[in-house]
């Protein structure tokens, strides 16, 4: 029933985009499109290559749709299909918008949901040198809520920096897996005098049972530790909070489920995302609407984005309009 269109895409970074990881200057994204008379739906993807994703990888896997596609393949076959993942995302957000199309619904009246309203996002600082960092924060500390990328050794004094620079912003930290055991107590002990809301997966996710035998004074929220609904029952006890991103779940569907289960284990809630066009932060809104932290700046650190995108004013991020998605 419906055609399928795959695209690479390459959205140029705003400067360079610095994590523990490495740096980027581009963002390099797969895009689904599913065309049927009169209706033109999208759903894009970023291929992760910490969980064993590539552009290539990615397109093949999609590509092996092809043919379930044309046969009226939905949202719910679509789950056993695909494993959880970037691939998964694309089709499924796509169909979500599909379903949408074809029956002059809303996204959000599809999911249940009530209207939309718009969010305050954190808006990310990427690793840098203290001085650096610092200057970052004072150019935007009329940010409510700010991201700060850490890497380990040094990460007081950024953090630090920064809160002198940003005094009036919410602070969330994100290690990205780069600290050591032995740094989780005193570091938490230090940030929480300088009133850190959260701090996302410090340890590698292989060490994440650590964190049940280490006082932690400032919450923790697992981010490459969980990726589907299958992840909460380990991570109760050692986790104070989740980030549900689409690119890990394989899309809104299982998303909304994962935020489900959060709430009933207890578990703060986060909607983060990855580098990436509008076109993806557009669903996650629909989960970020009373989520703890939203984290979907994703299109505000390239050079440029999609038209049409999301509109971001007086520190707000709007719902999508249906042109964009849903």
């Amino acid at each position: 029933m419906a055609e399928l269109t795959i695209r690479r895409e390459c959205w140029p970074v705003a400067g360079t985009f610095t994590i523990s990881r490495g740096a980027k200057t581009s963002a390099d994204v797969v895009v689904v499109e599913l065309g049927e008379t009169n209706v033109l739906a999208r759903g894009e993807c970023v291929p992760y290559l910490r969980y064993g994703e590539t552009v290539d990888g990615v397109v093949e896997t999609i590509e092996s749709l092809r043919r379930p596609l044309a046969e009226g393949l939905d949202r719910s076959r679509l789950q056993d299909l695909l494993p959880a993942g970037a691939a998964r995302n694309a089709v499924d957000c796509a169909l979500w918008d599909l379903e949408a199309k074809r029956g002059g619904s809303a996204g959000w009246q599809l999911a249940g949901l009530p209207p939309p309203r718009p969010v305050a996002t954190a808006f990310t600082l990427s690793l840098d040198s203290v001085q650096n960092m610092a200057a970052a924060a004072l150019r935007h500390r009329h940010r409510p809520l700010l991201k700060l990328k850490l890497s380990g050794d040094g990460d007081l004094e950024r953090v630090a920096a920064v809160r002198e620079n940003a005094p009036d912003s919410r602070l969330i930290l994100d290690a990205n897996e780069s600290w050591s055991v032995d740094m989780v107590e005193p570091y938490t002990a230090a940030l929480a005098q300088m009133g850190i809301n959260l701090l996302e997966q410090p340890l590698p996710a292989a060490e994440d049972d650590f964190l049940s035998e280490i006082d932690h004074p400032v919450p923790i929220c697992a981010d490459e530790s969980c990726h589907t609904t299958i992840d909460l029952a380990r991570l109760v006890g050692k986790y104070d909070a989740v980030n549900v991103k689409l690119d890990k779940t394989g899309g809104l569907t299982e998303a909304l489920q994962l935020k489900k289960g959060a709430r009933a284990a207890g578990l703060q809630v986060m909607v983060g995302c990855m580098l990436a066009t509008s076109l993806a932060m557009a669903p996650a809104l629909l989960l970020a609407q009373d989520a703890d932290f939203v984290d979907l700046d994703g299109a505000l650190l390239l050079a440029r984005d999609r038209n049409p995108c999301l509109r971001f004013e007086d520190g707000l991020l709007h719902p999508p309009n249906a042109e964009l998605w849903g």
